[in-house]
């Protein structure tokens, strides 16, 4: 669709390293506010978020997405420079083409055409956009969350930009994700000289029954949406550097990306129960990375298989895979999202591209999304 391609890579010249915006959300906003959006720039820390919305009937439709990139890599091992948007083979490189600047440009050009088409719509459409999802996801989407909730905005659908697709636009979208639960676990013992086991309490000796269990441990089954929720250990570190030195205590790192079958307070208590169960002296500290969320199929996920099979002729796959996304933050008021974006193949990686066919699908899928909800 005119003007998607040319936006993309207005945004992707901008250096928006997380969680500095880069000056995108202005741009954006210029142009949201010609097409009728009031704009509201939500500041929070060195956090810039925008709330944009045109309407205030219900429904409200929601496009919501993050402007800020992952740090580019070894600058030498990119073919072009990542914050040149660069044309080559029939895709666009650059940092933030496929995650996701190139979803948000697809959604601004949607409502603009969808404004010029339909001006007197009915509901509302919104958009939230934020510079602090790559990173700790503190000052962004969940401070206007907390805003909207605080003045009784809701929204009834939200599409969120990130990048779903596996192999082809349209394959995949996502419905929900696992929630991520972080654990920093340090095990005491008696430091000492390795000649005289009898002097010493090998904390990594200690620790290595109790971990085996863990690693064997099934926390749940999953659900007709989730797979099974898995543990990894992340780090362990021990030792003074010293071979002859039995080390006085070992901290290891690890997570649980867990689904909707258990809760973060029953995986807190079992991990917890298989320590005291080794007798363990040990200290235990948990971040809540994100809570697993699910939005059950309805109107908007309806609506966006129909957009996405008449676009592509695919009908997409309904799927919970992948890391966290900011819909965790969203859910708590909306009851129906929906991830759908561009392939994620090289998402965070060097030479991070997008297919030049998907600025013609992406905004005409968003665009029939539109039509189908607010007619």
């Amino acid at each position: 669709m005119l003007g998607t391609l040319e936006l993309a890579q207005e945004l992707i010249s901008r250096r928006s390293l997380t969680p500095d915006d880069g000056g995108c959300q202005d741009l954006l906003a210029s142009r949201l506010s010609a097409a009728g959006f009031q704009c509201e720039f939500i500041t929070c820390g060195s956090v810039s978020n925008l709330w944009a919305r045109r309407g205030n009937a219900r429904p409200l439709l929601c496009f919501a997405g993050h402007t800020d990139v992952v740090p580019t890599g070894p600058l030498a091992e990119w073919l072009s420079d990542p914050f040149t948007p660069t044309l080559r083979d029939g895709r666009l490189y650059g940092r933030g083409a496929a995650d996701m600047k190139s979803s948000i440009a697809a959604f601004v050009v949607a409502v603009e055409a969808f404004a010029r088409e339909r001006p007197t719509h009915e509901g509302s459409i919104a958009l939230l956009l934020t510079s602090d999802e790559e990173g700790p996801s503190v000052d962004g989407t969940v401070r206007v969350v907390e805003r909207l909730k605080a003045r009784g905005e809701t929204l009834d659908y939200c599409i969120v930009g990130e990048p779903s697709s596996a192999k082809t636009l349209g394959d995949t979208v996502r419905v929900g994700r696992r929630g991520s639960l972080s654990a920093r676990l340090t095990i005491r013992g008696v430091q000492g000289h390795v000649a005289y086991p009898e002097q010493v309490k090998n904390p990594l000796h200690l620790l290595a029954p109790a971990l085996a269990e863990i690693v064997a441990t099934s926390w749940d089954a999953g659900n007709e949406f989730f797979p099974p929720t898995s543990f990894q250990v992340s780090n362990l570190n021990a030792g003074t550097g010293a071979e002859n030195v039995v080390p006085g205590s070992v901290e290891i790192l690890c997570n649980f990306r867990f689904s909707t079958a258990s809760s973060e307070t029953s995986l807190k208590e079992r991990f917890a129960a298989v320590l005291r169960k080794h007798k363990l002296d040990y200290s235990l500290a948990w971040t809540l990375g994100g809570k697993p969320f699910l939005s059950k199929p309805g109107k908007l996920t309806a609506a966006v298989q129909r957009s996405v099979q008449a676009q592509t002729g695919l009908l997409p796959e309904l799927s919970t895979a992948g890391g966290t996304s900011d819909g965790r933050f969203l859910i708590d008021i909306c009851p129906e999202i929906v991830e759908l974006g561009p392939v994620n193949a090289s998402i965070h990686k060097l030479n991070e591209h997008i297919e030049l066919a998907a600025f013609e699908t992406l905004p005409r899928i968003y665009l029939d999304i539109l039509r189908s909800l607010l007619p």
